[in-house]
């Protein structure tokens, strides 16, 4: 899995942290548990503010 992989990530956080608010989540909590997600691989120092805007939009949409 990739930071790319919007909606796949979207997908474990939502399984993971079923009890989570994305709307209150901040950037370095919302990162840190993308990188904690069995599966990805990608480089955690790829990540960027748009890239986290695009993960909390959708968790924040998918959870609706």
């Amino acid at each position: 899995m990739l930071w790319t992989d919007i909606y796949e990530i979207v997908d474990e956080l939502i399984e993971k942290h079923s009890e989570t608010d994305p709307e209150k989540i901040l950037f370095v909590d919302l990162r840190k548990m993308v990188i904690d997600l069995d599966g990805f691989t990608d480089d955690p120092d790829r990540s960027n503010e748009k890239i986290l805007e695009a993960i909390q939009a959708t968790w924040i949409d998918e959870k609706d």
